[in-house]
């Protein structure tokens, strides 16, 4: 009698294990694909945008491909949506506006970020993807031109004296941080609070990466020159100088103690070349001069101490505000958890 009910409960936890299982394998989904999301700004780009969205749909076959026109005056929305796209309008002019607008509206797991004038290779793409899901948080696609046409010699001078301002002021590795073909992850892209209103999202984007600490790699595609029919919104001089500007600013609020200290250094050193005459000349009379240059060299000193000052304070300012943006950054899921190959089930739960 025993026996026999030792034995009918093994077989009820038997039933009991094999219903649990199935039971677990019905509410557990399986893994999913991870979600891409094709993100293309574009203003005035009918020649383009369809073979754009095309190609990016031809690689991506399950990419969510979507096109922000911003207030076009030609059928660039129209020819989007055609190509499969899905369209959205934004009406504030600047592709900052438009990034940020794609950043705050779309969700996905990855980002491809892209420029819709036909001049990015889309082939690239699915190896993009392959290095977010690795782990890495930026990915910058750097432009080598085909030929002489894809590059106008004043972008391309203006791109290496940038690209050598931030190598030098910030430290930043890339090769062609302007170009406007990049993979985010999503809790870069979720974490990034979008500044800029124009061409110098590119490098807002880079610098942001940067004071993360996250993981930035770069990989080279060929850049092909504007197809008949299509002009760029890019203005060598006036985007270059605000380019210009946002570095500074960029480093202003990012490294203030290396920007203030910088001008403090340059007041210093002007004082004191002016005030070595003024010195030796007390020693000599035993006088307190008068004159203007005195004055003058004086007040650079004060304001030499004024810039350390500030930069000091400030540097405090800014050591907290990237806390608060890698407490940002952390708080987002990682859009690849449990779906990188290699992975053990333990280590997938985990993240």
């Amino acid at each position: 009698m025993l026996e026999h009910r030792i034995e009918s409960d093994r077989r009820s936890d038997d039933v009991d294990a094999v219903g649990s299982s199935h039971f677990r394998a019905a509410i557990l989904p399986a893994e999913a694909e991870p979600r891409v999301a094709v993100l293309i700004p574009c203003r005035d780009e009918e020649a383009t945008i369809g073979s754009v969205v095309e190609g990016f749909a031809e690689v991506l076959p399950h990419a969510a491909i979507y096109a922000f026109d911003n207030d076009s005056y030609d059928a660039s929305a129209e020819r989007a949506a055609a190509a499969g796209a899905i369209v959205r309008n934004v009406s504030r002019p600047g592709k900052g506006n438009v990034v940020r607008r794609m950043f705050s509206d779309v969700d996905a797991d990855c980002y491809i970020l892209v420029d819709g004038d036909g001049t990015y290779d889309p082939a690239i793409a699915p190896q993009v993807v392959a290095m977010l899901r690795d782990g890495h948080d930026l990915v910058n696609v750097a432009r080598i031109p085909v030929d002489h046409e894809s590059f106008r010699s004043g972008h391309a001078l203006g791109n290496r004296v940038l690209g050598t301002l931030l190598k030098q002021l910030l430290g930043l590795t890339l090769d062609d941080v302007l170009s406007g073909y990049k993979g985010c992850s999503r809790r870069l892209v979720k974490s990034f609070p979008v500044v800029s209103e124009g061409f110098e999202i590119e490098t807002e984007l880079a610098i942001h990466a940067l004071q993360l600490g996250v993981s930035v790699c770069e990989l080279e595609a060929p850049y092909r020159p504007r197809p008949p029919g299509s002009t760029s919104k890019l203005g060598t001089w006036s985007d270059g100088v605000r380019i210009l500007r946002a570095i500074l600013g960029l480093m202003r609020h990012g490294r203030p103690m290396a920007f203030f200290g910088a001008i403090g250094f340059a007041f210093g050193i002007t004082g004191m070349v002016l005030g070595v005459p003024v010195l030796t000349g007390f020693i000599h009379t035993r006088r307190v001069p008068r004159f203007p240059t005195a004055i003058l060299a004086t007040g650079l000193e004060i304001l030499a101490a004024q810039s350390f000052a500030t930069g000091l304070a400030l540097d405090t300012v800014s050591r907290a505000r990237r806390e608060h943006r890698m407490l940002a950054f952390l708080a987002v899921p990682d859009g690849f958890a449990g779906r990188r190959e290699g992975d053990p089930p333990a280590a997938q739960g985990q993240r």
